[in-house]
């Protein structure tokens, strides 16, 4: 039992159905970024943004996580930021500004990469805002996180949203209890719940989890979640 695409565009909204989230490796993204974005890259063949520095465009440099805050929380708030510093814009200046916040948006939550940068590498299909609600940003984020799971045992720290695999959690074994209800009939499900900040040591919460997971009882198992919900479609 793994997350499949129904439950991405039920947990997160995003959409399954359209044309593929993909493209090519460019030798240099400078020109583009300083285009699109009006920003620098880090380095010469470098894909790369700092984020304080887009965040700082966006007029919204000073947006960190606050203590116990989702994600989910945090980017609502960090959108209301931004669409209040943005109100004033209009044309060109506009469609730069969407593209920067989308970029942010794309690049720390849906395709995140690990560390404090943003990755550009789906600028190019953020050129004509007209089609970008049109690609499968759903499908790209489970394949991206897919492929983040298939590295985690070798590194200290992976990417992905993870959020996704903690609402699937709720939802396919609800006798955890782990998830804590905030908003009852919430679409996507992703706002049903309140995300609760863990004190204890990261290899204690793994332990428990372990040991939870390993004695859940078969029956505890909701193989279909979603009957009696509305099509996520």
């Amino acid at each position: 039992m793994i997350p499949t695409l129904e439950d991405v565009a039920r947990i997160t909204g995003l959409g399954i159905d359209g044309q593929a989230v993909t493209g090519v490796t460019y030798t240099s993204y400078q020109e583009m970024v300083e285009r699109l974005l009006g920003l620098e890259v880090m380095r010469e063949r470098s894909s790369l943004v700092p984020r304080m520095r887009l965040q700082a465009s966006l007029g919204v440099a000073d947006a960190r996580h606050q203590t116990g805050e989702g994600q989910e929380e945090y980017m609502a708030r960090l959108t209301a930021d931004a669409r209040a510093a943005l109100a004033e814009e209009e044309g060109a200046a506009a469609d730069r500004d969407l593209r920067r916040f989308l970029i942010l948006v794309i690049g720390k939550l849906i395709l995140g990469t690990r560390g404090d940068p943003v990755s550009c590498r789906c600028l190019p299909l953020l050129e004509d805002l007209t089609q970008v609600g049109s690609y499968v940003w759903g499908a790209a984020l489970l394949a991206h996180l897919f492929y983040s799971l298939g590295t985690s045992s070798r590194e200290t720290w992976v990417a992905g949203f993870f959020p996704l695999l903690q609402v699937w959690a709720y939802c396919h074994l609800p006798s955890l209890g782990r998830g804590v209800p905030r908003r009852r009939g919430a679409v996507p499900l992703l706002q049903r719940w309140r995300f609760c900040r863990d004190e204890r040591s990261l290899r204690r919460q793994v332990t428990l989890i372990h040991d939870a997971l390993d004695t859940v009882p078969f029956e505890h198992v909701q193989w279909t979640p979603y009957v009696g919900e509305d099509n996520a479609t």
